[in-house]
């Protein structure tokens, strides 16, 4: 038995690998459960008594030896840069393909940068709501449409619990809890109960502004759109508003925008009027003002909301809205220039 280990000593000594299947193979030969060195220390109960001293320390030193070969060339391998054959080095490099921005991302960033820049803050909140947020503080009558199973998804197991259509439910959160003057803007997602068509879907994307302060006016509401409509479709663009009705605001108005694509001369995309409705816009109502918990006596407010969607539309003169969420990457890849 000495001999054999004296030999397996000097034969790990020499042994080598070309890759890592064969170094595996020779761990497993020396120093796996069946092998080499396991099955020395099997035998090692039928060694005579006086040489079981020498031949322990022969063993040992052969498992040491096994095992600090194996390393080494394991970091041997692990050293080494290693170049796969099916890579042609001859081969032009080429660019990689980077991926786009959707156009509602970038649309939505536009007008949240422009209302930024006029100071308006970013404010968020749930598209999970309760009745109370989406309806009851915006001064919608308990009869209203709105409330109707056809236009509001409804939680089944809780019926005050509703996916928002609109993100006005944040302006009440925040007045709830900040006190004026208040200017901010709330981007999201808000669903209603809608068949799907090249027009319309079952959930879209809003940006609603409001400003409550001291003395705020309508003038205040109609410059800072005109501001916005020049931003985003241009300095000669006009404005126009027309009068119109939403609960939470009084007086309320439509905004239109001379069509950016005619300028205003009339074509098919503006059915031939030179206009085309962008967003809503009113004065707060001051029951709205007074159920978020702020003194309609000393304050005053006005509050927009246009459609992502729509502003996209507009922009880019997309025909079908089911465009934006059908991820067709032919239909984002237009968008590589706008990133």
């Amino acid at each position: 038995m000495i001999d054999k280990i004296k030999q397996l000593i000097n034969e790990i000594g020499g042994i080598s690998a070309a890759n890592n299947e064969e170094l595996e193979a020779l761990r497993i030969k020396y120093l796996g459960k069946k092998g080499e060195i396991n099955a020395l220390m099997a035998d090692f109960r039928n060694v005579a008594a006086e040489q079981k001293k020498e031949v322990g320390m022969l063993i040992n030193e052969l498992k040491n030896k096994a095992q600090d070969r194996i390393k080494e060339l394991k970091e041997k391998f692990e050293s080494q840069e290693t170049v796969s054959d099916s890579i042609d080095l001859t081969r032009t490099a080429y660019p990689i393909k980077l991926g786009t921005r959707h156009p509602l991302s970038i649309v939505k960033n536009e007008i949240i940068d422009i209302f930024g820049r006029m100071g308006f803050c970013i404010a968020n909140g749930p598209e999970v709501e309760d009745d109370w947020h989406v309806f009851g503080s915006m001064n919608f009558a308990e009869d209203h449409p709105a409330r109707d199973m056809q236009d509001t998804f409804f939680i089944e197991s809780h019926p005050d619990v509703i996916l928002r259509t609109h993100t006005s439910s944040v302006e009440s959160r925040v007045m709830e809890h900040t006190q004026p003057p208040i200017r901010a803007i709330m981007p999201g997602r808000v669903y209603r109960n809608e068949a799907i068509s090249y027009r319309a879907h079952c959930f879209f994307h809003q940006v609603e502004g409001l400003y409550v302060d001291e003395n705020v006016s309508f003038t205040d509401l109609k410059q800072v759109l005109l501001q916005f409509a020049k931003e985003m479709f241009g300095e000669n663009t006009k404005i126009r508003l027309r009068p119109s009705y939403f609960p939470f605001t009084e007086p309320s108005a439509e905004m239109d925008i001379s069509c950016n694509i005619c300028g205003g001369k009339g074509c098919p995309f503006c059915k031939g009027t030179g206009w085309v409705e962008i967003l809503g816009c009113g004065m707060t109502d001051p029951n709205v003002l007074e159920l978020c918990g702020i003194d309609s006596k000393k304050y005053t407010g006005y509050a927009f909301g246009m459609g992502v969607e729509r502003i996209a539309n507009l922009k880019y003169q997309v025909k079908d809205l089911r465009m934006f969420s059908e991820n067709d990457q032919r239909f984002l890849e237009e968008f590589e220039s706008a990133n």
